[in-house]
């Protein structure tokens, strides 16, 4: 199969969340890669967990965007909300938040950020080897 994209709107709120969860297990239905949907659907909501409780005023709407090309499942969060740069840290066992991105560190093959214009792109990879049955 060829490269496909699938970009989409939500809005800055909390029932965007579930929405983003179903909106990618439909997507990767689609696209035949149910081996990837567990861990692309607790990527996209880590993410866009991040986006609803950092980014409150900073616009209405997130992007999320979904693109299989070259062997690689790529998710990416944009948001016009920038000031705060995520950075990976292993949080102590008493802290209640600070998980979300050691997930996405854990179940992608490789993540990072970058800026936009309003903004920043929270992005992460999965391999498509991973749909591969024996």
């Amino acid at each position: 199969m060829s490269g496909r994209t699938c970009i989409t709107r939500f809005r800055v709120r909390a029932r965007s969340i579930s929405a983003v969860r179903r909106h990618v297990t439909a997507t990767l239905t689609d696209w035949k890669l149910g081996l990837l949907i567990e861990d692309a659907v607790l990527i996209a909501s880590e993410l866009t967990t991040n986006v609803v409780h950092h980014a409150k005023g900073m616009g209405d709407y997130f992007e999320l965007s979904l693109r299989r090309r070259d062997g690689v499942l790529a998710l990416e969060v944009a948001a016009s909300y920038r000031w705060r740069m995520p950075e990976l840290r292993k949080p102590a066992p008493e802290d209640l938040s600070g998980r979300g991105l050691f997930l996405v560190d854990a179940l992608s093959d490789s993540w990072g950020v970058r800026p936009r214009d309003p903004g920043k792109t929270v992005w992460a990879h999965l391999a498509l080897h991973r749909t591969e049955q024996p």
